[in-house]
């Protein structure tokens, strides 16, 4: 397996980052094939997992504590909070500790900053920046982070703000077309030395015909990893396979590709580019005041 440098931090993950979203009922994955699916990861390199307590009401992270028991010294673990205050924040991180039975997490971050409204809460007094700070002065987390789907421009304003330690993006080649993280914010992250995790990378499956192509998009641009959700052992291995057999995507092919998926920029299929996740009506940028 490929690894690279954790932005500032000479860390090694792994190019595969293993996303625990979809190891629960919810996607038809059994406890005890989770606990499998996560175990073969660990043996086939995998050593970045991610995964929030809003993922199915906690059982992705449940699941992924047993899956890793007696494997925490061989792993990367990130966890989120959808809180935007210091007390919330707080909450959700000791709620997490114990379901992914750990007494410290590597990342920890701040789950989709979507809004200019999210963004002042979390940096105003009493907000979950607080949080961040000390859990890690205390040495539940390691690392900070902060999470975006949709505006580039708010996570950009975050990492000047703020020393954050990586950020988790939307790179789907799709996302290359409108409001790309590619074009206004992983250019200023690279020169800070902010670790970029890439996401939605099969664009909810809807690159699929085109797999191999949007893995080599998303692993060719700057990135440490890229997270990739699976439900099934299969879908685990094609991933590690597609991983091992990785080299950099040229410029011509990279054109000739978004040749074919052009079509598919709609926010039907980008659906958290749209206004509201089903609304089929684009993200309208709100003017910001900073």
């Amino acid at each position: 397996m490929i690894t690279r440098s954790f932005g500032r931090d000479p860390h090694q993950v792994s190019l595969l980052g293993f996303g625990a979203q979809r190891i629960v009922d919810e996607h038809g994955c059994s406890e005890e094939n989770a606990i499998a699916i996560v175990r073969r990861a660990v043996e086939l390199g995998v050593n970045y997992f991610d995964t929030a307590p809003s993922y199915s009401d906690g059982q992705s992270e449940t699941r992924l504590g047993k899956g890793l028991k007696g494997l925490r010294d061989k792993v990367w673990i990130a966890t989120k909070t959808g809180g935007r205050t210091r007390d919330l924040a707080w909450r959700d991180l000791e709620a997490s500790l114990k379901r992914l039975q750990t007494d410290y997490v590597d990342e920890w971050r701040v789950h989709n900053v979507m809004q200019p409204h999210d963004f002042e809460a979390i940096f105003a007094k009493g907000g979950a920046l607080e949080a961040l700070v000390e859990a890690r002065e205390q040495g539940l987390v390691r690392k900070l982070s902060i999470s975006g789907h949709t505006d580039p421009r708010l996570l950009a304003e975050a990492i000047r703000r703020f020393p954050f330690d990586s950020a988790l993006v939307a790179l789907s080649a799709l996302d290359h077309f409108i409001y790309s993280f590619a074009h206004e914010f992983v250019p200023l992250a690279v020169e800070k030395g902010v670790a970029v995790i890439g996401m939605k990378v099969m664009a909810l499956g809807q690159l699929a015909p085109w797999t191999e192509q949007a893995l080599r998009y998303t692993w060719s641009l700057p990135v440490s990893t890229a997270i990739l959700g699976v439900s099934k052992m299969s879908e685990l291995e094609a991933d590690v396979e597609a991983a091992n057999r990785f080299v950099p995507m040229t410029d011509i092919e990279r054109v000739a590709f978004f040749q074919e998926i052009i079509s598919l920029v709609r926010p039907d299929v980008l659906r958290w580019k749209a206004s509201e996740w089903m609304s089929g009506e684009w993200y309208q940028l709100p003017e910001l005041k900073f």
